[in-house]
């Protein structure tokens, strides 16, 4: 299918081939008729993305500081390759979707297959979008028209954060094309609209609507003529839909408000504001999040959990339905709003002049598009096909800054790439050469060409993409973790018994150049040794899905099982009792602040202490390990000293923490047969270490792990 995509590096705005999403379990896949461009927000992209590097730093000051701390902690050349690739990412452009249900996923009752509905889908041919975030188009309304929800949306949440009522006058500052479905929205409330901007032809148009105008560009003053418009008194409220690095709009939106006005941001403005403004009449100021409530709530966007409509009347679902509605009834008029509407393929007579179009809206209008879901990306690589090919599934940041470029140089076949969206996966496949992308995982199954099968999607997916995978006797290295619980841990086993295949997971510490020398210089005997190893992990917010025990996971089983993985490779036995505490009065089994102690067959011991409260300017990872009156210490996987080992006292490269060797030693793995890199024996014991870790939290007493 063919999707509209912005390069951030380049600024080129690329009409992209990629494969078509498929419909996941409670969304809603869509074959688009129209889309809506919205010359505001897109413009601001397309520019940004032409800007050179120093102008995308000055846009961006916090991002500039999160560089810094970076360099301070992993080095220059490491931060340079993740923000080049970061500014290589395509950024799908849209989000005024109509269209066709083609197709509906799991949980999903509200919609039918033939459904004309209205989404925040992007650009594309296809989109699948969650069922919160879809409307039903009612008759009588165009498909034209309903190009206009989800912008008519985010002018109502403006709107109803500033709780007009009638007979009040409200100021709508910058009349484009929200700010002129806002103006019109207040109209039909009942309420005395007043618009400013410097563009006559807008306020030309406003005018038919009844509304009053204000253009500062040619003298008029907006705060006097606003109080003299209101007889001194002065607006009720003013909503500001401009788009402006000045700070002038917030200061006169204060100036030309009655005392305890409401001022409602839902543009971009400069806002250096006067505290003395606002402060003598006693404002309310207030930013709008976008089309209402549900705005990034993952529980609502993506889970589909809806708000109770008595303790939540507005949701954004039910704002694009009132748009919908309000178009039906005629009490707005979108159709004078339209400039243009142009057919998909002719997409630059939009964007190759947006910097300067003068366009109120402009419509993309899509033709039946055939669906595909696995695209060639590289035709020279299609008579190179073997039966030894390696199909990636996730096409994340793992995979794009970690697994792709370690496993580059090597003479692996890489022959699909999937990913869920298929835009990343696309662009992925371009710069590796890869030969499909595709958006269909079960698909790349029953492909003969592809032998072993990497899978770094998140935590909740792996289990049961493991299991699929080796019944179909696949090879297969899946990022950690390998499992969520005992139940889906058990499932695994019980497929690679029956499987013909070989089972990988990422635990990559252990084929680091540091480590393999480590465990040289302790030998092999059985003797009993002691590790500690830190983890300064950092902070991760709480809402993102690592956290979410049902996605992620928590980030003891997703993360801190590295440390189990290594310090059972340096012991040479397995953990067989777990106890760990967690910081905190009432901790939680969700922990990120925590120590661990493992109890080895062997007699040895591990300390993991995890912990997400420390400072980004010390080392992120460190390892000590005691044995027979010697002492090795690993620093950040830079710098490894031994002390009372004769011969050794250190050694010192760039950073490595094994993913390079894992990597290669996986595609050598994939090309000569073999077995597993780690035995699997010894990723049960790892998964299920961290499991008691959890369990032993719990109960505050050891557990053991078989």
């Amino acid at each position: 299918m063919k999707q509209i995509i912005q390069s951030f590096k380049t600024g080129e705005t690329i009409l992209e081939e990629v494969p078509a999403p498929q419909v996941k379990s409670g969304q809603v896949l869509i074959r688009t008729t129209k889309s809506l461009v919205s010359l505001g927000t897109e413009r601001m992209l397309v520019e940004f993305g032409k800007s050179n590097l120093i102008a995308k730093a000055r846009q961006q000051p916090d991002k500039v500081k999160q560089v810094l701390d970076k360099i301070k902690t992993e080095g220059l050349m490491p931060t340079l390759e993740a923000v080049f690739n970061k500014l290589g990412e395509p950024l799908p452009l849209g989000y005024c979707n109509v269209g066709i249900v083609e197709a509906i996923g799991n949980g999903v009752s509200e919609f039918k297959v033939g459904d004309r509905v209205a989404s925040n889908g992007p650009h594309a041919e296809f989109v699948s979008v969650p069922k919160n975030l879809v409307a039903l188009v009612p008759e009588g309304v165009s498909d034209e028209e309903a190009s206009f929800t989800v912008i008519g949306s985010i002018g109502l949440q403006g709107i109803r954060l500033c709780n007009p009522t009638i007979g009040e006058t409200i100021v709508v500052t910058g009349m484009g094309l929200i700010g002129l479905m806002t103006a019109q929205l207040l109209r039909a409330n009942g309420c005395k609209v007043i618009g400013i901007d410097f563009d006559q032809s807008k306020l030309d148009m406003a005018k038919q609507w009844g509304i009053e105008t204000i253009n500062p560009g040619k003298g008029d003053d907006p705060v006097k003529s606003v109080l003299e418009l209101t007889d001194g008194i002065g607006a009720d409220g003013v909503i500001i839909t401009a788009s402006t690095k000045t700070n002038d709009v917030i200061a006169q939106a204060a100036q030309m408000s009655r005392k305890r006005g409401r001022v409602i941001l839902v543009g971009v403005i400069g806002l250096d504001i006067s505290r003395a403004d606002f402060y003598e009449k006693e404002l309310t100021f207030q930013v709008s999040c976008s089309y209402g409530p549900g705005r990034y709530d993952d529980n609502y966007e993506s889970k589909g959990q809806d708000y109770p409509l008595s303790f939540v009347r507005w949701t954004e679902q039910r704002n694009f339905q009132t748009i919908l509605n309000a178009i039906q009834a005629s009490d707005i008029d979108v159709k004078p709003l339209i400039t243009e509407v142009i057919d998909l393929e002719d997409y630059l007579k939009i964007y190759g002049e947006i910097g300067s179009s003068k366009s109120i809206a402009s419509i993309l209008n899509y033709k039946n598009a055939v669906y595909s879901n696995d695209i060639v990306v590289n035709e020279k690589r299609t008579s190179e096909s073997s039966s030894n090919g390696l199909a990636i599934v996730g096409a994340g940041n793992f995979t794009k800054m970690t697994m792709l470029p370690a496993i580059k140089g090597t003479n692996a076949n890489l022959s699909h790439i999937i990913s869920s969206g298929g835009v990343s996966g696309t662009a992925l496949a371009k710069k590796f050469d890869i030969t499909n992308s595709a958006t269909d995982y079960e698909a790349v199954l029953q492909e003969k060409t592809v032998n072993t099968i990497a899978i770094t999607t998140r935590h909740n997916l792996h289990a049961p993409m493991v299991i699929k995978s080796l019944q179909a006797n696949k090879n297969v290295f899946v990022e950690k973790p390998l499992a969520l619980n005992t139940e889906e841990l058990d499932a695994i086993t019980e497929a690679y018994k029956n499987a013909n295949s070989t089972l990988t997971v990422g635990f990559n510490r252990r084929f680091s150049p540091y480590a393999v020398k480590m465990k040289s210089l302790l030998g092999n005997s059985n003797t009993p040794i002691h590790v500690v190893a830190t983890m300064n992990a950092g902070m991760i917010p709480a809402n993102v899905w690592v956290h979410d025990l049902k996605v992620g996971g928590g980030r003891i089983i997703g993360e801190a099982c590295h440390f189990i993985d290594l310090i059972s490779y340096f012991t040479g036995s397995k953990v067989i009792s777990v106890c760990m505490n967690a910081m905190g009065k009432a901790p939680e089994e969700n922990t990120d602040n925590a120590t661990l102690l493992l109890k080895y067959a062997n007699g040895s011991n591990g300390v993991i202490n995890y912990f997400a409260n420390g400072s980004k300017t010390y080392s992120k990872e460190r390892v000590e390990v005691y044995s027979q009156e010697r002492t090795l210490i690993l620093d950040n996987w830079r710098n490894l000293k031994g002390f009372g080992f004769k011969g050794f006292s250190k050694m010192k490269s760039k950073m490595d923490k094994g993913h390079k060797s894992q990597f290669e030693g996986l595609v050598n793995q994939i090309n000569n047969g073999g077995e597993a890199l780690i035995p699997f024996d010894e990723l049960i014991n790892t998964t299920k270490a961290s499991f008691a870790a959890i369990e032993s939290l719990k109960t505050a007493a050891w557990v053991d792990v078989e």
